[in-house]
């Protein structure tokens, strides 16, 4: 049993790591004018949905979505203040914290 729920947070995580590089290549795409970043966003973003779905199999869909999304927009958010220049200020900083902890608390909430 203990590996399959690893199993299952496996693929969740490669769900978001998906995601995560399919907004990044998304940026370098300049609105979808720029050939191989726009391919790298759509075969990212489909292989990201359908990790996603393998996990909705057995995962609580309100809590296997706030982790991948919540995840997802907080790594984003961090990638874009440390490499791409964006700023870091105090209120995306508590933005980036309350979605970590609201995504806590839905998984504390109980599930399968």
């Amino acid at each position: 049993m203990c590996t399959f729920v690893l199993m299952v947070y496996v693929t969740l995580a490669g769900a978001i790591v998906m995601e995560i590089l399919g907004t990044t290549a998304m940026k370098y795409s300049h609105g979808f004018t720029k050939l191989w970043p726009s391919v790298i966003t759509g075969a990212c973003y489909l292989l990201a949905f359908t990790l996603l779905a393998r996990t909705l199999k057995t995962m609580d869909m309100g809590i296997a979505y706030a982790i991948w999304a919540g995840a997802g927009t907080a790594l984003i958010a961090l990638i874009g203040m440390v490499f791409l220049g964006e700023a870091a200020t105090a209120a995306k900083l508590l933005g980036v914290t309350l979605v970590i902890a609201g995504v806590a608390v839905l998984n504390l909430g109980g599930g399968r």
